[in-house]
């Protein structure tokens, strides 16, 4: 059956009719929007409103109280006086006419008050006498003369503002009366409601205090009050001028309309200041009480705008704005929205090759594993047989011919390792390992693989490692040392001439030495204009060789620095930031080779990228080792950058972090990170006669790793002087064996020849100095021509390291080495391989028959006892509990069962065995009595991806070798297998 399409017009009508209605729901929402918005920032301004008018009020009632308080306590101090002058005073002090010119003198402390008056109590019994003592009759507010009743309180001393009042009496009104009993049963000032003030018709209230005949403790009983009551000091307020006088005073807003009303009856409150306002006033209002100091009467402030807030402007800014956004908004989605299907046709096309490209980078993974397998299954067999075929007897011509295959073989090994590499850290694969290793070693190896093609070309090779950095380091050796490699061999491969000198630095310790940039030709950013420099043919600078390098910041003056900085750390016994777990490390690598022409410098780090053409053809390469390089070191934390100047050399410099180590983790140290030096040279005396310092130092650094106290001097004449200084202390008893070593670059003109006599007899003082201790410090074997009269025993060959230094004076000075290497307990020869393998009995499986007899006959070359089966099965039938193999060498891939099943199923059968041994089912005679089965099983696989060596473990083997393997490498896996099958 045909497929069916469906027609897509519909759907897009339909989409069409949901975009209309999408876009009607988002105009309404954003008009929603758009209101609630107004509406909420009114409301927010409103607020604002009505919080400023509530501070504003809040601080005009505060004042009005603060205002009416400070004339209440003037008041109540008249009262005082009254008592004091009148009554405490025998005659008194006090009349009508002091009352009132004391008053109107004071007058200004009571700017509020009207006028105060004093009215004294008097009971009926005494009206008759008093009437007489003043000369008048108690008349009431009426003027009329005051009825009989229990007691009178008649003016007698009034401010002249208010002498109307003089005889009336204060108790004749009934609100009055009520405001004096209640004055003088408290002891506080009591207020009237307000009334019309006479003269100034303003409202007003009446302020009320008793006056007592002599002062009152503070818990006397309201009887006692009234008993000592003397009579009445009372005071009218014009309210209207207090609030008015208030308002004057602030710089407030004049649209704030201010009342104030007596609410002691709060349904009919009494205003006391302020204007009318119409029923249902629309501005918003707030209250604000007063306390005047009479519990009994209450008063209120209510304060509001003259007329309504305006709308802000901001409230229709504000929400018209966002009504544009929302508009907008909605336009970019609906234009966004119809590019949707285009854009979702070009994800889906997108993911597409996306899944391509991942699949295509998992089948170049499996490519490269499986390319790596097929070459070095046959690999394995090329090398093995050669190596098998260089133990027999051959003559000169076939051994040259078999030791060229297998450089070739190995070379091919290298390459392919480097393409891995490449790929894995492509891939993020590639993981570093952490174990202790010594530094110094590793670069002790670096040179016993390039001395050769150094000692070829007569360059001088040179290792140089700051006295501050550790012994003994925590990280990845054999990353380290495939950079160190790397960097060399490019050096090696450029340099005609010169030297090639690696050094190693705290960079704590480079950062105070070296403080400015390096020049501009740095990773490939470089000035054009600036010429190249010219090669010159007399070469004498401050280097290793005299010969200029292209980093100038290499100079003897910032080498002699590193020099005093790492001998004062050594001193101290610490470092720059020795608290610290890690150590940051700079390493140089300088070359006075060809140099890296500018054009190119740029690409310097990019995989399979080569200057030119020519570059491959003269002197070889892939041009991938630096690529790997500064991934590597990326790797450790570190950077990379170079320095080269075309025609005068390189200068690779890169940083890299590993953790601080424990001296005693050397014990825990790889055996190939491991170089243990003899001690036998220690309190041995060197005086080394050369003319250039860099490289005096250097060899003061390799004699100093022997114990050696080496003294330097820059010619033959102040070595002899320095010679016979030694000997005179010879003489004097000091013991301790010297020896004498020149560069055979110090003595003169390299033209000439020197015979035994004209160095070991010199002159000094007219005596002659014969010392048999000499050695010569050569770079090439043509330099043993100069010298006729020495043997080769008195050459140290460069480039120098400390092993070999020790080998060429124990084979001169016949010294008898004390360390453990005596033993062979640390060796990784040929006899210690014997040793591990000799009586052993080892099942080989691997269905390869080449593989499978070059592994036989490298077991057999060793001692072991080699039984071989081409597939698992068969390896399985043999490794049935009980059995006599002490181990087995499994192939992974392998047709029907491979090597990771093979192991399962042994496993698997010694678990059973060990279960039934535990549970007691084999009997005393039995053989597999007593006995715990696991019987060590080593992988050899041609794939070094890493997700093989986890399978590895994980199935149950013990280790693993890669193929193919060498004997150090065979070595190191052997006893690491031996080792797990004895714990």
């Amino acid at each position: 059956m045909g497929s069916v399409e469906l027609d897509p017009k519909p759907a897009r009508r339909r989409w069409r009719l949901h975009q209309s209605a999408l876009v009607v729901l988002w105009v309404v929402m954003s008009m929603m929007i758009w209101v609630g918005l107004y509406w909420y920032i009114r409301r927010q301004s409103i607020r604002n409103v009505e919080e400023g008018l509530v501070s504003m009020c809040e601080e005009r009632a505060r004042m009005l109280q603060d205002r009416f308080a400070v004339s209440v306590n003037h008041v109540h101090a008249l009262a005082i006086l009254v008592s004091t002058f009148h009554y405490q005073k025998e005659p008194a002090a006090l009349d009508q006419e002091t009352f009132a010119d004391y008053t109107a003198r004071t007058a200004f402390e009571r700017p509020l008050l009207n006028g105060v008056a004093y009215a004294q109590r008097v009971v009926h019994t005494q009206r008759e006498l008093f009437e007489m003592q003043q000369g008048w009759v108690i008349r009431t507010m009426k003027r009329e003369p005051s009825p009989i009743q229990d007691e009178y309180a008649p003016v007698i001393y009034s401010q002249e503002t208010v002498s109307y009042i003089e005889a009336l009496d204060m108790m004749s009104g009934e609100e009055d009366r009520e405001n004096i009993l209640r004055a003088r049963a408290t002891g506080k000032a009591v207020l009237t409601s307000p009334f019309r003030l006479l003269g100034s018709n303003h409202l007003g209230v009446v302020l009320t205090f008793p006056v007592y005949r002599e002062d009152l403790a503070p818990d006397v009983t309201e009887e006692e009050r009234i008993e000592a009551t003397a009579g009445y000091l009372g005071g009218a307020f014009d309210v209207e001028s207090l609030v008015e006088n208030l308002l004057s005073q602030l710089a407030g807003n004049p649209e704030i309309i201010v009342k104030v009303y007596d609410v002691t009856n709060a349904s009919e409150p009494l205003i006391m200041y302020g204007p009318d306002l119409p029923d249902g006033f629309p501005s918003p209002s707030h209250t604000s009480m007063l306390d005047f100091g009479d519990p009994f009467r209450k008063h209120n402030m209510v304060c509001r705008y003259s007329k309504e807030p305006d709308v802000p402007v901001s409230a229709l800014t504000t929400a018209s704005g966002v009504f544009v956004i929302c508009m907008l908004v909605g336009y970019i989605v609906y234009a966004a929205w119809n590019r949707y299907d285009n854009v979702k046709e070009d994800c889906r096309k997108m993911e597409e090759l996306k899944k391509q490209a991942e699949a295509a980078d998992v089948a170049k993974s499996q490519f490269l594993a499986t390319v790596s397998h097929e070459i070095r299954t046959p690999m394995n067999g090329v090398l093995g047989m050669l190596d098998m075929l260089l133990d027999t007897k051959l003559n000169s011509t076939q051994q040259d011919y078999a030791q060229t295959a297998q450089v070739c073989g190995k070379t091919l090994i290298s390459l392919i390792n480097e393409v891995l590499d490449r790929a894995k850290i492509e891939a993020g694969k590639l993981e570093l390992e952490s174990v202790p290793f010594d530094l110094r070693s590793i670069l002790d190896e670096v040179i016993s693989l390039s001395y050769s093609k150094s000692r070829e070309k007569c360059i001088e090779l040179a290792v140089y490692v700051s006295d501050g950095v550790p012994e003994v380091l925590l990280g990845d050796p054999g990353r380290f040392r495939q950079i160190i490699t790397n960097l060399v061999g490019n050096s090696i491969k450029f340099t005609e001439r010169g030297h090639i000198f690696v050094q190693v630095h705290l960079a704590d310790h480079s950062n105070l030495v070296v403080e400015q940039k390096p020049e501009p030709r740095l990773n490939g950013h470089n000035d054009d204009s600036i010429p190249t420099a010219p090669v010159s043919a007399n070469a004498d600078f401050d280097t290793l060789s005299g010969y200029e390098t292209a980093d100038k910041r290499n100079t003897w003056e910032n080498f002699n620095k590193f020099l005093s900085l790492s001998s004062h750390s050594t001193q101290n016994g610490s470092t720059h930031n020795s608290n610290s777990e890690s150590v940051t490390l700079v390493v140089s690598v300088e070359d006075t080779g060809t140099g890296i022409p500018l054009h190119a410098q740029s690409r310097v780090f990019t995989p399979f990228m080569q200057a030119d053409s020519s570059t491959s053809r003269n002197y070889g390469g892939t041009g991938i080792g630096l690529s790997i390089s500064k991934c590597l070191v990326e790797l450790m934390g570190g950077q990379i950058w170079f320095v080269s100047r075309p025609g005068v050399g390189s200068t690779f410099t890169f940083t890299a972090v590993f953790q601080r180590c424990e001296r005693n983790g050397a014990v825990e140290m790889k055996k190939d990170t491991l170089d243990i030096l003899p001690s036998c040279f220690r309190g041995f005396h060197a005086i080394l006669v050369d003319e250039r310092p860099v490289r005096a130092v250097v060899t003061k650094y390799h004699l100093q790793r022997l114990g050696i106290s080496v003294e330097t001097v820059g010619n033959i004449d102040l070595g002899i002087a320095a010679l016979t200084a030694e000997k005179g202390r010879l003489l004097s008893g000091t013991k301790r064996q010297c020896i004498f070593l020149v560069e055979t670059d110090s003595c003169s003109s390299k033209n000439e020849s020197y015979s035994q006599d004209q160095i070991l007899e010199g002159s000094c003082n007219g005596c002659k100095l014969h010392l048999p201790n000499l050695f010569l410090l050569a770079t090439s074997e043509l330099e043993k021509e100069r010298f006729p009269g020495f043997s080769d025993n008195a050459f140290i060959m460069k480039p120098l390291k400390a092993s070999t230094v020790a080998a060429c004076l124990q084979l001169a000075l016949g010294v008898v080495s004390q360390n453990a290497n005596e033993d062979g307990s640390n060796t990784e020869g040929p006899s210690s391989l014997r040793s591990l393998l000799v009586g052993k009995k080892i099942l080989v499986v691997d269905d390869n028959k080449v593989n499978l007899r070059v592994a036989a006959g490298t077991l057999k070359k060793y001692g072991a006892e080699v039984q071989c089966v081409e597939s698992g099965k068969d390896a399985l039938a043999l490794l049935q509990v009980p059995h006599k193999f002490d181990a087995c060498f499994m192939d992974v891939q392998m047709p029907e069962m491979d090597g990771f099943e093979a192991t399962r199923q042994i496993r698997l059968m010694e678990k059973k065995a060990n279960e039934k041994v535990k549970a007691g089912e084999h009997g005393t005679e039995d053989e597999m009595a007593g006995m715990d089965w696991h019987l060590p099983i080593l992988a050899m696989t041609a794939d070094v991806i890493q997700a093989t060596h986890e399978e590895c473990i994980k199935c149950g083997m013990d280790g693993y070798v890669s193929k193919p393997f060498e004997e150090k490498q065979l070595h190191q896996a052997v006893a690491k297998l031996w080792a797990s099958a004895n714990s």
